[in-house]
């Protein structure tokens, strides 16, 4: 098979005819100068069949990424749809090194190189009018190259609050936060609980001709119109904190930041916040009275922090139940109870189970909502960051503001229908 490129410079690019078509582009992913590689190709090699079909598969179940894992005795393929790995039928194992070597020829790897983990990325289309792009891992294993294929262009077209799946109030928070024209917003939460998706719906909202956005990401793999975005580049230098320090002479109204991560990061966002400047950015946390403790343990003075620091949010995801194929899943009063349940919320209702149906592929989920923690900082939890108060005070005195916790916004999704009791207590813990 060989794959036919056409230059950048020729693939169609949508073109903003005013200032609301700028700001309210869909997002997409980098393109590459050697433009995309395409799989309707006359060479009808098993293994470039098979890539169609897996690709195709991957975009048809939305699936966020491909594991390609090598065994004694064959290969299996995984796609991780909604958060979950699900195995696809198992392909020939003798297709397997061919596969491999296709796609590291596609994604402009080192086919020779076996030894050492490669990055590659891969701009490709899968059907006529469709290009997609991928970030491509190699990892050596006992049994051959394990590939992880991450699909870029995964991100909703629709980048507004109200696809966040924030409840009213803390969709009228978040509006209010990232409106101020100066301070630290900060998005916690583990790894693949979709901070900055978030983030992205919140630049999306502020971007417009009269401010200047500049982000920094490690890496920057959507471009969204209207943005100067920036990818790190550790070995060249170019690191978060000297990327924020050249915004800064950058005359910015808006920086995100995809990470603090260390000390110098966190001071020049910090002081950034406190000069006029307004600043997103990320954390790995449990929840947002946790985020302060650890802004702290990382160096940042904490009369600093108390003034920079506008809003906390903590977020996870949880899948959404399949309409098709829910079914009532009755519970004991005691074991709703011990989820969570207050008493006036048990009368007469029951949670719905996923079951699974031809609609989810059997698998009783479609598509995932996020469960968030809304926490503003008020001028009694500056006070407690200026005392270096500790994560349980921060919390209680959120409880005392009516801040719901990530237990309380998944269980009100269980009792709305939206996601089981199952996946809510394994989404979320009690803080």
């Amino acid at each position: 098979m060989q794959a036919s490129f056409q230059p950048a410079a020729a693939l169609p690019r949508p073109i903003a005819t005013s200032h609301e078509s700028a700001v309210r582009a869909k997002p997409r992913p980098f393109a590459r100068e050697s433009g995309a590689a395409s799989l309707a190709d006359p060479d009808d090699a098993p293994a470039v069949r098979l890539l169609t079909d897996t690709l195709q598969e991957a975009t048809r179940r939305n699936a966020s990424d491909l594991h390609i894992e090598p065994a004694e005795h064959g290969w299996r393929v995984r796609l991780r749809i909604d958060g979950v790995l699900h195995e696809i039928p198992p392909p020939p194992a003798h297709l397997r090194d061919a596969f491999v070597t296709r796609v590291k020829v596609l994604a402009r790897m080192d086919i020779a190189e076996r030894r050492i983990p490669q990055d590659g990325r891969l701009r490709i289309s899968t059907s006529p009018g469709r290009v997609e792009d991928y970030r491509v891992n190699s990892l050596p294993t006992l049994f051959g190259e394990k590939l992880v294929l991450r699909r870029l262009d995964a991100l909703p077209a629709d980048l507004s609050l109200d696809s966040l799946g924030l409840d009213p109030h803390q969709r009228e928070t978040v509006d209010a936060a990232i409106r101020v024209p100066h301070g630290l917003v900060l998005v916690t939460g583990p790894t693949g609980s979709g901070k900055t998706l978030s983030l992205y719906c919140f630049l999306n909202l502020l971007n417009g001709e009269a401010r200047n956005l500049c982000s920094v990401e490690d890496p920057a793999e959507i471009q969204l119109a209207g943005i100067n975005q920036v990818s790190v580049r550790e070995k060249a230098g170019l690191t978060f904190a000297v990327a924020l320090r050249a915004f800064l002479r950058q005359d910015p109204d808006v920086i995100m930041v995809g990470e603090i991560r260390d000390e110098e990061t966190a001071d020049v966002a910090v002081k950034a916040a406190q000069t006029g400047h307004l600043v997103l950015s990320t954390l790995h946390t449990n929840d947002a009275p946790a985020a302060v403790a650890r802004l702290i343990d990382i160096g940042v003075e904490p009369y600093n922090l108390a003034a920079a620091l506008r809003m906390v949010t903590a977020q996870r995801l949880v899948r959404r139940l399949c309409t098709a194929c829910r079914m009532p899943a009755p519970q004991s009063v005691a074991a709703l109870r011990a989820a969570g349940f207050s008493e006036h919320q048990l009368d007469g209702w029951q949670p719905y189970a996923a079951r699974g149906c031809a609609a989810c592929h059997g698998i009783g989920y479609r598509g995932r909502v996020g469960v968030h923690q809304v926490m503003p900082v008020s001028d009694a939890m500056r006070e407690l960051i200026v005392a270096s108060a500790g994560t349980h005070e921060l919390a209680r005195l959120a409880q005392t503001e009516q801040v719901a916790t990530l237990r309380d916004a998944a269980l009100a999704r269980v009792r709305d229908g939206t996601t089981s009791l199952a996946e809510a207590l394994a989404a979320t813990e009690v803080a």
